[in-house]
């Protein structure tokens, strides 16, 4: 168990750092926060997400584990936010997904693949053309079909990660932007020397490939649009032989948009080709799009080990979590309770079969 006066650095501020961060600073530990970029618009993955909560969406084409932590931050997200007072961060109102009359196939094999994945009995509700219209007025018209997802959410990931910095700076940590780190057991290296701390936990994603060799980067683009032409209540997804488009709503009439999963560490600006499909694909869910204000072309690299899954690495004086893949927040509550139970030497570990294996390929190493 870590002594409640310890003082602990936390390499990484992205969505994992800023969580273990806060945590740690309600136990009564003095926490040093180390970033490489900048700490109120940060280079992280979560930032240039969405902020989706949906682990029936995820299921279809991952591990089961995903679908059983993901169920357990639906239920960690809200207590969460409650504490930072946040709690309107937080829309728990499902997810929409929808198909051209060509592409309903799509939709049949999604639910086909969900019920063997969760061995049948998956919750998901089938809408006609009617249903759709009343779940989400503002779509075109012409979906005959959709499949309504009631136990999906979504947040204000940017709100979010914005409030959690506050809390830490309100808390007493200290914090670093724009100073790249080394981590080893108890000790943290910079530009300016090496320094001790009691633990270190490191939380870099792609920058902590030196540690984790099998890591890599999986890069992701989104498109932030704003409009006042239309409104939805929850995410909604475009499903198409080619890409899964989503949509996901924010405050002030913003609208992120994503899809494309390209295996790349490429960090160059989104390529004309992805900009025009997510485009096109956006339009016909809604004509109103057409007038839509393009604010922020987003790029960013997941970190992502051979399995996708996410594991934690301790040893005495270092603990390490990475590879949330393109799940950060589905997955982030798992991997944080974990991280924290197993600094404070008690507390439930329920993906402990998960998280705390070896990452693939480390295990021969």
């Amino acid at each position: 168990m870590t002594p409640s006066n310890d003082h602990i650095a936390v390499a990484g501020a992205g969505l994992l750092g800023r969580l273990v961060a806060w945590q740690l600073l309600g136990d009564g530990h003095a926490v040093t926060l180390y970033d490489a970029g900048d700490l109120d618009t940060p280079p992280a993955a979560a930032w240039t997400a969405a902020g989706m909560v949906a682990p029936l969406c995820e299921t279809a084409i991952s591990e089961r584990c995903v679908y059983d932590m993901g169920r357990f931050a639906l239920a960690q997200w809200p207590r969460w936010l409650e504490a930072l007072d946040a709690s309107s961060l937080w829309q728990h109102n499902g997810s929409l997904m929808v198909a051209h009359p060509q592409d309903l196939g799509e939709l049949t094999q999604f639910r086909r693949d969900l019920d063997h994945a969760l061995g049948g009995g998956s919750p998901c509700r089938l809408l006609d053309d009617q249903e759709v219209q009343r779940l989400e007025p503002d779509l075109a018209v012409g979906f005959r079909q959709g499949l309504f997802l009631p136990d999906e959410a979504h947040l204000d990931n940017r709100a979010l990660l914005t409030r959690l910095l506050n809390e830490i700076r309100a808390l007493g940590g200290e914090c670093h932007a724009h100073c790249p780190v080394d981590t080893f057991p108890g000790e943290v290296v910079t530009a300016e020397g090496r320094r001790r701390f009691d633990m270190v936990v490191d939380c870099r994603g792609t920058g902590a490939r030196q540690r984790h060799p099998s890591l890599r980067g999986v890069r992701g683009e989104t498109l932030h649009v704003q409009t006042a032409e239309i409104q939805l209540s929850r995410p909604v997804r475009l499903m198409h032989p080619r890409y899964q488009l989503y949509v996901v709503p924010k405050p002030a009439h913003r609208f992120v948009i994503g899809a494309t999963q390209i295996e790349s560490e490429d960090r160059s600006p989104m390529s004309l080709q992805s900009s025009l499909e997510l485009g096109s694909a956006l339009y016909t869910l809604s004509p109103a799009f057409a007038e839509a204000r393009i604010l922020e072309q987003g790029v960013n690299l997941r970190p992502a080990f051979l399995d996708n899954l996410p594991h934690v690495t301790h040893q005495k004086g270092l603990i390490t979590a990475n590879g949330l893949f393109r799940h950060g927040y589905l997955l982030a509550p798992a991997v944080v309770c974990h991280l924290l139970a197993e600094i404070r030497g008690h507390g439930d570990r329920p993906f402990a079969d998960t998280l705390a294996a070896r990452p693939p390929q480390e295990n021969a190493a």
